[in-house]
């Protein structure tokens, strides 16, 4: 056997370990989350999942990326977080960093989000 057929060989059982993107912290809007590739475990997905909530006429998004689960793919519901409760959807694909997609406007908007953030936390505590 030569050395690149045996280089193929320890190669093969990577093939179905994806590189996802996953976030450092979830990012509420309209900022994206600060993302990051790491390799995933053997079997699992890139998972997106965007949860939504009102507080009063504010409307909060979070955004959130990591890898996931096939049994997490697909899935909606409700979940609780930061003293509120969010409606929730994750969408999962199989392609290296297919959860990559950014929100438009993140940078133009950065400062007034962590503002409204900050606001936010003050409001809760």
């Amino acid at each position: 056997m030569s050395a690149s057929q045996l280089l193929l060989l320890f190669c093969l059982p990577l093939a179905n370990c994806l590189t996802c993107y996953t976030c450092v912290f979830p990012a509420i809007s309209p900022l994206d989350c600060l993302k990051f590739p790491e390799k995933c475990t053997d079997g699992h997905r890139c998972l997106s999942s965007v949860a939504t909530t009102k507080r009063g006429a504010l409307q909060i998004t979070m955004y959130e990326k990591s890898c996931a689960a096939p049994s997490q793919c697909g899935v909606s519901g409700q979940k609780y977080t930061s003293g509120l409760y969010f409606n929730f959807t994750n969408v999962c694909c199989n392609t290296d960093l297919c959860n990559g997609a950014s929100s438009l406007g993140a940078t133009k908007w950065g400062g007034a989000a962590l503002c409204l953030l900050l606001a936010l936390s003050l409001l809760l505590a």
